[in-house]
Order: structure tokens, then C-alpha cells, then sequence
């Protein structure tokens, strides 16, 4: 929804002059009341609701007339508090209002009025379908769909393995210090390893179903993919840094004339800090 109403309001004046434009091409469009304002539902798929009021009664004079249905059962019912909120600019045949959720579609929407004779038309516009319409956000229902359901399978079972990384972890330093009596380098260190690594897939995991399951992104937000590729990296150095340390130790401990490898895997790991680092900078400059 935050995402939709930055995009809006960034094209607020284009939307509207296409909204008036194309009304302008209807002439009076009380007249369409008769066939339920078929026509103007045909050429605006983003149009979910439309209604007339009277301005002096304040009562709606109409049915709620639906892309494929309407409700009688709105007549004659007040609407004092829509007519007072409405704000004709100077040169403009409608009002529109400011984004909200509807109360009858339950959708985001924004709703125009138009004036003719003694009667106020009101046309709800659901957002997405046409900030989609504009082609200001790119959406596609069947790929979505699909799409969707990828991200959730693939979401779901990378934490899976995370959660099976972290309980795994812990039976095998379990098993190792209980029942074999084993406690060494080896038994402390390997499942640290692998916790931070479950923690790293887990915090991927919830990252994907946050930005294109639970909230679908329709426009590259550079901060997010940051965000992502930082904390996963740096789960990564931490890993890597926890097994040099143990290389480290083991060699010093049994081979100490292969220090020489230690050597290179805490310089590997140290380019990749510098590299993040740099990565770090020149997002933040931009």
C-alpha cells in the first residue's frame, strides 16, 4: 500500500488530467445511468464503484452500480459528509479525494465527483489496477501468481533447512560431549558455524517473503537489496572468520608448519571485509 501511494502521488497530476480527459469524451454522464454505466466500466478496469448523489438533498438518488451488479439498497441513504469534504479546483469538472481504503470494496481507492445539474457522480478507482492501467507499476496476475507461489515454496523451505541447520547443530554438539565424551576444538566450533549460517539462510529466507510474498515490490527499492546483501554477507564473514579462528587453533595445535594456510584463509576473508566495506560506502554515497 506505501509502496502504491509513493507512486501516486509522484504522478498525481498525470492521473488526473487522464481521469478528466477521458470523462470529457462521455458528455453527460448522468445519461449512462440507464445502462448502468456499462461504458464507462468497459473503458476503465480500474473502476469499481459508481453512485449519484443529490447536492441538495444530500441523499444518494442511485444505486451503487458495480462492474457486473448493483445495490439498491443505498438509496436514500445520507452521504452529508462526502459532499462536505469535496474541493472543486478552479478549471476542473471533478473533486478528487485523497487515497483511503473503501469501506464497501475493502480495496485502496481514490474517488472523483463530478458536478451536473442538481447531482454529484462519484466514481471509486481502485489504485493499483490503475496505477497498473498507466503502466506506472508493472503487474501481471498470472506470472505473479506464479511467481508468488515460487518464493513462497523456496521462502518456506530455506527456513526449513535453517531451523533443521540449528537443531541439527545442537543434537550433534549433544551427542558429541554426552554420549561420546568428545570435547574438543572441533565439537565447540563446528556447530557455531553452522548456527550462523542458519541464522544467515533464515534472515534470506524472511527477507524474500517479506519483498515478494507478503508484500509484493513493483519498483526497485535499492536500500532493501542493501540491507539484504549486508546482513548476508556479513553472517557469511562470520562463519568464514569462526573457521579460520579454528584453523588457526588446530594447526597451531598439530601441524604448526602449515601456519602458512591459516594465513591465506584470514586474508581471503579480510578482501571480502574490504569489499563489503567498499560496497558499504559507495551505496551510501549514492
Amino acid at each position: 500500500m506505501k509502496e502504491y501511494l509513493e507512486v501516486y502521488f509522484q504522478n498525481q497530476d498525470k492521473i488526473e488530467d487522464f481521469i478528466q480527459e477521458t470523462f470529457l469524451k462521455f458528455g453527460k454522464l448522468k445519461n449512462l445511468k440507464d445502462t448502468n454505466f456499462k461504458s464507462v466500466f468497459s473503458l476503465f478496469p480500474s473502476l469499481e464503484l459508481v453512485y449519484i448523489i443529490n447536492k441538495d438533498t444530500k441523499l444518494q438518488s442511485s444505486s451503487n452500480f458495480y462492474r457486473n451488479s448493483q445495490d439498491i439498497s443505498a438509496q436514500n441513504i445520507s452521504r452529508e459528509y462526502l459532499i462536505s469534504k469535496l474541493h472543486f479546483k478552479k478549471d476542473s469538472i471533478a473533486a478528487f479525494s485523497s487515497p483511503y481504503v473503501s469501506g464497501t470494496t475493502k480495496n485502496s481507492c481514490i474517488t472523483v465527483s463530478i458536478k451536473e445539474g442538481d447531482s454529484i457522480i462519484f466514481f471509486d478507482f481502485r489504485i493499483e489496477t490503475l496505477l497498473e492501467r498507466l503502466n506506472l507499476i508493472e503487474l501481471n496476475k498470472p506470472f505473479h501468481t506464479i511467481t508468488k507461489a515460487f518464493y513462497t515454496i523456496a521462502g518456506y523451505s530455506m527456513i526449513l533447512l535453517s531451523l533443521f541447520m540449528v537443531f541439527y547443530s545442537m543434537y550433534d554438539f549433544a551427542y558429541s560431549f554426552l554420549i561420546k565424551g568428545i570435547f574438543d576444538l572441533d565439537t565447540i566450533f563446528k556447530p557455531v558455524i553452522a548456527l550462523t549460517l542458519g541464522v544467515a539462510i533464515f534472515d534470506l529466507a524472511k527477507t524474500i517473503l517479506e519483498q515478494e510474498v507478503y508484500f509484493k515490490s513493483y519498483s526497485k527499492n535499492s536500500k532493501v537489496e542493501t540491507k539484504m546483501i549486508t546482513k548476508f554477507l556479513i553472517s557469511i564473514i562470520i562463519a568464514l572468520s569462526i573457521e579460520g579462528l579454528m584453523v588457526v587453533f588446530k594447526i597451531a595445535i598439530n601441524d604448526y608448519d602449515k601456519m602458512i594456510n591459516a594465513l591465506y584463509l584470514i586474508t581471503g576473508i579480510s578482501f571480502i571485509l574490504i569489499a563489503l566495506s567498499i560496497f558499504i560506502y559507495l551505496t551510501k554515497k549514492k
